[in-house]
């Protein structure tokens, strides 16, 4: 029979303490920089915004007017895909910490269960081996499951993050194609 035992339960909730203050300074510092993401884009849209205003109250005709909307248009679509990315950004890393947290925890617990079978082994009647064993083989292909489901979604994960990087180059491209041809074909109109 197990016996309470005050100093494991005690570095038990000081581990769990140290958990849960780690991922709440991890996520206020996600919060923080994305925060600042945000200011720092709201300042450079106002600035733009000013910018570009006084530029359109500037035109002298409508050729002029619709080819300086075409050269807006590029950077506009740039600094929102940087955006983007500066904001998945944040989220990954916040997402790959709780991760990290997650997989310690999980270790922890698997090491925590086998000790408590061990003890329990130790302790049951005679011929308990046997369900002892089973309950362990249970616990090591559970394990073995979710590092494959780990792995999968990890894969999963690169495969789309490439696929929106790909995405996203691909209409900067596009539009910047556009752009320079509506630009050309104004010119030579």
């Amino acid at each position: 029979m197990s016996t309470f035992n005050p100093d494991q339960f005690a570095a038990t909730n000081k581990a769990n303490i140290e958990t849960l203050l780690s991922l709440t300074n991890s996520a206020f510092a996600n919060a923080e920089r994305l925060a600042a993401l945000n200011l720092n884009t709201a300042r450079s849209v106002l600035e733009d915004s000013v910018s570009n205003t006084k530029a359109l109250l500037g035109t002298k005709d409508v050729q002029e007017l619709v080819s300086l909307q075409a050269s807006l248009i590029q950077p506009l679509l740039e600094k929102s895909v940087a955006y983007a990315r500066s904001v998945y950004e944040i989220a990954s890393q916040g997402q790959e910490e709780l991760a990290k947290v997650l997989e310690v925890q999980l270790a922890e617990l698997n090491k925590n269960v086998s000790s408590a079978l061990d003890q329990a082994a130790k302790s049951a009647p005679a011929g308990s081996d046997v369900a002892v064993a089973a309950v362990k083989s249970a616990i090591a292909a559970a394990n073995s499951a979710y590092d494959n489901f780990s792995k999968a979604v990890k894969q999963a994960t690169e495969i789309a993050e490439a696929n929106v990087a790909a995405a996203t180059n691909a209409t900067v491209k596009a539009v910047t194609t556009t752009t320079k041809a509506a630009s050309s074909s104004k010119k030579s109109a």
